[in-house]
């Protein structure tokens, strides 16, 4: 550290004067001295680093060339607080490097007094506090995507509980049902939270919805790797958990032999943009595959316009900006949906759509 000149900074022997030099040169945050001019007079390594500027490049000119110029007015609160004899604790500002880039900083500063006791300048510690300031901008970006989350959660639940009690005459039916939509909307939630709202895999997608129904040796999946948007992991979420919950109770699932194929591809449409195509498929020698409603009852997408259809022929293609078809017969059901490739992926991740899997 380059130290002033008689006058400045009190010294009152020099080990004492070595072990000061050594603990502010050990130091990882930037220590500056200044006189009440503003003009610096010490620069330890810690402010070569933060800065870009060696202590001969900046003893003796003033701090300004630190300081954004529309702040200049901060350095003159400040010296004006140090020659009151005030300390400045904890400021966050910003400051500028030697190559004009911007840095976050939290500052404090401090009066400097000679051996009579006379505030002679100022010593100032900057912290750099660019990585709290990225993680609280981030933090600040989740909680307004959770929120909205949560707003779009509400009004999806409370359109689950509207359309299915139309559909629904018996309370214990009514109460099974919406537990198990919620419950299907709750692991859509979970992969987002895993990947911080950063979206899911459609593979993992599709595995955790159909987990609860088990028969896995009786599904297979297959198509490219891709990871979905927020909004496509909870509808197409939705439309798994319709299609699944029919086809345990009524479907491919329901009965021996029966079995589901999911499969999905990225194709250039006609308009020379990308869209995504996916096919749920179940097939069983079996006849029953999309009855109709008996009873008046809820029957999954089995029933005439049960919840579930309102799901894939209308809530999940409209959301995803795409159109789906709804085909039922006995021993066969078949759902499509068709979307343009923007509305189902993370952007940034486009390129990863060329590696199948399947299983």
């Amino acid at each position: 550290m380059r130290m002033t000149s008689p006058g400045g900074i009190f010294r009152p022997n020099a080990n004492a004067d070595a072990r000061l030099a050594a603990i502010v040169d050990s130091s990882y945050d930037a220590i500056i001295g200044k006189d009440l001019n503003s003009v610096i007079t010490d620069w330890n390594h810690a402010a070569e680093r933060m800065f870009g500027y060696s202590a001969e490049e900046v003893i003796g000119k003033s701090i300004l060339i630190l300081i954004p110029d529309h702040m200049h007015s901060e350095e003159t609160e400040i010296i004006g607080r140090i020659r009151r004899g005030e300390g400045v604790g904890s400021l966050e500002t910003t400051r500028k490097r030697k190559d004009g880039s911007l840095i976050a900083v939290s500052i404090t500063v401090s009066p400097i007094r000679n051996n009579a006791g006379e505030i002679v300048g100022a010593s100032q510690i900057a912290r750099d506090i660019t990585s709290a300031k990225e993680s609280e901008r981030r933090i600040r970006l989740l909680m307004r995507e959770v929120n909205h989350r949560v707003k779009n959660q509400f009004a999806v639940i409370l359109s689950m509980v509207r359309e299915t009690s139309k559909r629904s005459t018996d309370p214990a039916e009514f109460e099974q049902m919406i537990r198990a939509r919620i419950m299907a909307l709750s692991r859509s939630h979970d992969l987002l939270v895993t990947s911080e709202w950063a979206g899911a895999s459609l593979f993992d997608l599709v595995q955790e919805h159909l987990k609860p129904f088990g028969h896995e040796e009786r599904i297979s999946l297959s198509g490219p790797l891709l990871t979905l948007q927020s909004n496509a992991v909870q509808n197409l979420g939705m439309a798994f958990h319709e299609l699944g919950t029919n086809s345990s109770k009524y479907g491919a699932l329901a009965v021996d032999g029966g079995h589901v194929e999911i499969t999905w591809k990225v194709e250039m449409g006609p308009d020379a943009r990308r869209r995504f195509h996916l096919l749920w498929q179940e097939t069983s020698s079996a006849a029953g595959i999309g009855v109709a409603e008996k009873n008046g009852k809820e029957k999954g997408v089995a029933e005439r316009k049960g919840f579930g259809t309102v799901v894939l022929q209308r809530v999940a293609p409209q959301s995803l900006s795409g159109s789906s078809s709804l085909e039922r017969s006995d021993g066969s059901l078949k759902w499509a949906l068709d979307a343009p490739l923007e509305a189902i992926i993370v952007p940034q991740l486009g390129a990863e759509t060329d590696g199948d899997i399947a299983v």
